[in-house]
């Protein structure tokens, strides 16, 4: 492993996929409880 190495980072294009996948994916979940519970209600 040398000093000049590149540091194994992705590039910003995958790092915003991956934030935009992770609050689409939070999203997703909250809609599925809201979804059981008015669900529950009825």
């Amino acid at each position: 492993m040398l000093w000049s190495d590149p540091k194994n980072e992705p590039p910003k294009e995958m790092r915003d996929m991956q934030v935009m996948l992770r609050r689409a994916g939070i999203l997703l979940a909250l809609a599925m409880v809201i979804a059981m519970f008015v669900a529950g209600v009825r």
